[in-house]
C-alpha cells in the first residue's frame, strides 16, 4: 500500500463509520474503483476499525464508564438503574448480529459484496432512512429504551451485514421508527457499536493468525491514528449538527451514489 492509499481508506474509515452512508460499502468500491490499488487486506481493516473504535470509547467515556460500573453493580445487587438498563441493552442488541455473523458470514462474503448490491442497499435503506426521519415521533431518549426496542434495533443491526445497508444507518432508522429522537437513535447506535467493532476485530484477528501473512505495520500505525481522529470528530460533528440538518443530506448523499454504482457497474 502507498501512502495515499493508506490515507484514503483510513479517512473513509473514520468519516462513514458512524455517518450512515456504509463503511465498508465504501471500503469495499475504493479498491475496485482505483484499480491500480491492491486490497488493503484483513491487518488493515483490523487497525483502522481499531481506530474508530478507541474514538467511539474515547468520546463516550463519560457515558460508558458510570453504564459499566452499574451494570456490575446490578448482577450482584439484581437492582437496575438507568444506566445499567442502557449496558444491558448494548449487550443484548449486539446478539442478533453475533449470531447473523456466525451463519450468513461465508455467503455474505461471497455472494454479497458485488457493487450492484451495494448499490439496491445503498438506495433503499436510504429511502427507509428519510422515512423513518420524517415520520418517527422522535420524543424518547436512549435511557428509555424497552427491550422490544432492543430485540428491533439489534435486528436492524443485523441486516446491515448487507453491504451498502450501514449499520449507523440501519439502527438509527430502527430507533427513529421506535420514537427516539435523533440525538438519542444516534447515541445508542454509537454505543451499540462498541461491542460489535470489537467483536468483528477479534473475527478478522483470527483470521490472520490464520493465514500467517506479512504484516506492514507502518501502514497499520498510521491508519489506526487517521481513522481515529477523523471518527472522532466526526461523531462530535454529527451530533452537534444533527438536529439542524436531520437526515436528509445522508438520504441524498445514498441516492446519488447508489444511482451512480447503477450507472458504473449494471
Amino acid at each position: 500500500m502507498d501512502i495515499l492509499q493508506i490515507i484514503t481508506l483510513a479517512l473513509l474509515q473514520g468519516l462513514t463509520e458512524f455517518l450512515p452512508i456504509s463503511s465498508s460499502a465504501h471500503l469495499i468500491l475504493v479498491p475496485q474503483i482505483v484499480e491500480a490499488w491492491q486490497d488493503q487486506g484483513l491487518a488493515f481493516d483490523v487497525a483502522v476499525h481499531v481506530g474508530t473504535l478507541s474514538a467511539v470509547v474515547l468520546y463516550f467515556k463519560n457515558d460508558i464508564t458510570p453504564m459499566a460500573q452499574d451494570w456490575f453493580r446490578s448482577l450482584t445487587t439484581r437492582q437496575q438503574t438507568a444506566n445499567s438498563r442502557l449496558a444491558w441493552a448494548v449487550l443484548l442488541g449486539t446478539i442478533p448480529v453475533g449470531l447473523a455473523g456466525l451463519l450468513f458470514k461465508g455467503f455474505i462474503e461471497s455472494e454479497l459484496r458485488s457493487p450492484v448490491v451495494i448499490a439496491f442497499a445503498t438506495i433503499f435503506f436510504g429511502l427507509v432512512l428519510w422515512w423513518a426521519d420524517a415520520k418517527g415521533a422522535r420524543t424518547r431518549d436512549e435511557h428509555s429504551i424497552t427491550w422490544l426496542d432492543v430485540l428491533i434495533i439489534g435486528c436492524a443491526q443485523a441486516l446491515a451485514l448487507i453491504p451498502g445497508t450501514s449499520r449507523s444507518g440501519a439502527t438509527m432508522t430502527a430507533g427513529l421508527i421506535m420514537g427516539l429522537s435523533r440525538q438519542a437513535a444516534a447515541r445508542f447506535s454509537f454505543l451499540l457499536s462498541i461491542p460489535v467493532i470489537t467483536l468483528s476485530g477479534l473475527l478478522v484477528v483470527k483470521d490472520i493468525i490464520e493465514q500467517s501473512a506479512p504484516v506492514d505495520w507502518w501502514a497499520l500505525v498510521i491508519g489506526t491514528a487517521l481513522a481515529g481522529i477523523t471518527a472522532y470528530l466526526c461523531i462530535h460533528y454529527f451530533l452537534k449538527l444533527l438536529d439542524r440538518l436531520g437526515m436528509l443530506p445522508f438520504v441524498i448523499y445514498r441516492l446519488v451514489l447508489g444511482v451512480v454504482l447503477l450507472y458504473l457497474f449494471a
